[in-house]
């Protein structure tokens, strides 16, 4: 390599790491914006004029949160449907990734072409039919009505499909050998071998279930069983829009999501990375 050719590529270097860094303060600046104006007192946070560092610091807005609204109803009520959805669309999806995988059945092909097929399809298109059945079927306000909806997530059952497709037939060969019922054979031989995809898929599905707002907002009237993403809109009063107190709510919903995402950051950007690889 030549002197030139290791000068250009320094500079290439620096240029994307430049970039890079941009790229990291213009997606972090909002999170920093609102983080700040939440603790900003309201009449900083309307004025005309952009201020990056408030003049007064003051924490009513969370203290407002914590003790005049049902916050501690709305996390619970999170967490209940998070680990629901989570528990089922995981579990489901698996079995639907087995069966299609190493099961042989009618219309297993025409199944699997449906599941990909669906995979194109926008769940935002479907929210108008998901209402209308869960409205007719008497589960609005209801956990059913707020947790079936949302347990179609066709991408994990891509996931968990390609992965029983890569695993050696060697090893089911040897369990049919010995008289081993599929069953046995999924939870002794298939679920051990993917703990980790398992893992990921799940930490990424319970924050995808965290995250929902869309559905949550239509099926839920009542304030008591709203989850946390939607109970952060009944902060306001009467008298109008409290801005610094959405915003104090509203980090305080993200919270527990951001602790998640730093503490399984490796098994959810495996998680990740897997799902891209399937789109791609």
């Amino acid at each position: 390599m030549t002197a030139q050719t290791a000068r250009l590529l320094n500079i290439a270097g620096l240029v994307i790491t430049l970039l890079t860094v941009f790229a990291a303060v213009l997606w972090a600046f909002p999170l920093y914006w609102g983080v700040v104006s939440s603790l900003k007192p309201e009449d900083e946070v309307v004025r005309p004029y952009i201020e990056l560092w408030p003049d007064t610091f003051t924490i009513s807005h969370y203290v407002f949160a914590l003790t005049e609204t049902e916050i501690g109803r709305w996390y619970l009520n999170s967490i209940v449907t998070a680990l629901s959805v989570t528990i089922l669309t995981v579990s489901s999806s698996l079995l639907c990734g087995y069966a299609i995988s190493q099961l042989h059945f009618p219309f297993r092909k025409l199944l699997w072409w449906l599941i990909l097929a669906s995979f194109m399809v926008p769940m935002p298109t479907l929210i108008v039919n998901h209402f209308e059945l869960v409205a007719n079927l008497g589960l609005i306000n209801t956990w059913a009505g707020i947790v079936l909806p949302q347990l179609i997530h066709p991408v994990i059952i891509i996931v968990y499909k390609q992965f029983f497709d890569g695993v050696p037939k060697d090893f089911r060969e040897a369990a049919v050998m010995d008289n081993a019922s599929e069953w046995r054979i999924l939870t002794r031989i298939y679920i051990p071998m993917n703990w980790g995809v398992t893992t990921a898929l799940a930490i990424v599905c319970f924050i995808w279930s965290w995250n929902s707002f869309l559905w949550p907002f239509l099926a839920v009237t009542r304030t008591d069983m709203m989850t946390i993403t939607v109970g952060i809109t009944q902060v306001n009063d009467a008298f109008g829009v409290y801005y610094a107190r959405e915003l104090s709510a509203a980090v305080l919903a993200g919270l527990p999501v951001a602790l998640a995402y730093l503490i399984f950051q490796r098994r959810v950007t495996e998680a990740i990375t897997l799902s891209a690889g399937i789109k791609g």
